[in-house]
């Protein structure tokens, strides 16, 4: 597989800077760069002018002839990344540009959860991909799991491994840098670079689907620790009185929201196996039994976003994961679940729905091959 070069912005954190405002924010103009970096106009042009020259940043259409009026850009198209998305069945992988645009998507069934065979179907999925470009800079992965040093799987329960180097065994066999992350925090690092996150200073995230993923931005950075990627916001208690989780839990947030939890609830009352959107569609047309189970899942889904909010006051909350579909369906039981929870004095919250596909989980692993890249950070061997 052909690779692209290592090196994007040089080393001078000032243009890098630089570099990284119009990546994240452009096109953009001049005057807005140097206001947000507290730059002067002599400044910004003696700096942003070698990235010009070098074709990392290009000067786009803008009012007026005078070229200090034209925005700045990258060219999204002159760098591609591959992200993954690992579960306990398949993986799914997009190739995305510079700017985290999807161009492409694939997936491949696992037929074995031995690491080995793992790593060849996503070698197989990550060289297919890349057929149509000139290179894949870099790859990035998202799991649902505790992963530690970008590379090493510590406990994957959906893959039952424990202890895995995946990013090290991917690195070497496609030769290409590659990261590995938990999928909820690669996910929420989409969302502040490129999605409804983007330019805010602090946000929550909260995906919804096999699992409860909770991910956060506080003071322009992603709040990560050790602990990150084990899926406690699942233990989060909405119901005293709801059903109770694989853990013994009862009324937790995954025995309420997850889609397993939903599916067996709907499921059990009705007295025939039925797929998380059947039960969804079941509610939305007034079937007695699903709308009372749905609409209680929608007001622990609200419990679940007012304790968020109570907790880091975040500029705006974004749902997103496969079973966001709820947040729809069981709309006014979320708000009341919200209700039920915030003080009458606070604010509305700004809540924002990601209702993307499948591609949106690997759109999130391609942007931390993406981060990687333009940050100059260690991505395993190449």
């Amino acid at each position: 597989m052909a690779v692209s070069s290592t090196q994007w912005a040089p080393d001078n954190g000032a243009s890098r800077a630089v570099a990284l405002e119009v990546l994240i924010h452009g096109p953009i103009s001049r005057s807005e760069i140097a206001r947000r970096l507290e730059l002067s106009q002599g400044s910004l042009t003696r700096l942003s002018t070698p990235l010009i020259e070098s074709g990392l940043l290009v000067e786009t259409d803008g009012a007026g002839a005078d070229r200090r009026t034209r925005p700045l850009d990258v060219v999204p198209g002159s760098k591609h990344f591959v992200g993954l998305k690992l579960t306990g069945t398949e993986v799914l992988g997009a190739l995305i540009d510079l700017r985290s645009t999807v161009r492409a998507f694939d997936r491949i069934p696992l037929t074995s959860m031995d690491p080995a065979q793992v790593v060849e179907t996503m070698a197989t999925l990550t060289e297919r991909l890349g057929r149509g470009v000139p290179a894949v800079t870099a790859v990035g992965v998202g799991l649902g799991g505790l992963v530690e040093n970008s590379s090493l799987v510590v406990r994957a329960p959906f893959l039952e491994w424990e202890r895995v180097p995946l990013g090290d065994l991917l690195a070497e066999r496609l030769g290409v840098p590659t990261v590995i992350e938990n999928d909820v925090l690669a996910f929420t690092e989409s969302e502040h670079w490129f999605g409804s996150g983007r330019g805010l200073n602090r946000f929550a995230v909260l995906t919804l689907g096999a699992g409860i993923g909770y991910g956060a931005v506080v003071n322009g950075k992603i709040v990560a620790g050790p602990d990150s990627g084990i899926g406690l916001v699942g233990h989060w208690p909405l119901d005293a009185a709801g059903p109770v989780c694989k853990d013994g839990h009862r009324g937790c947030a995954a025995a309420v929201l997850s889609t397993e939890g939903v599916e067996r609830s709907v499921s059990s009352a009705l007295g025939r196996r039925l797929s998380y959107e059947q039960c969804l569609d079941l509610a939305a047309a007034d079937d007695p039994a699903a709308r009372r189970i749905i609409d209680d899942a929608g007001r622990g889904l609200g419990r679940l976003i007012a304790a968020v909010a109570n907790l880091i006051v975040p500029e705006r909350i974004i749902l997103g994961g496969e079973g966001v579909r709820l947040a729809e369906v069981a709309a006014d039981a979320m708000a009341e679940g919200i209700a039920r929870d915030r003080d009458p004095l606070t604010s509305p919250l700004d809540i924002r729905v990601n209702v993307g596909d499948e591609a949106e989980w690997c759109r999130g692993g391609g942007v931390i091959a993406i981060q990687t890249y333009v940050l100059g950070l260690h991505a395993g061997p190449a």
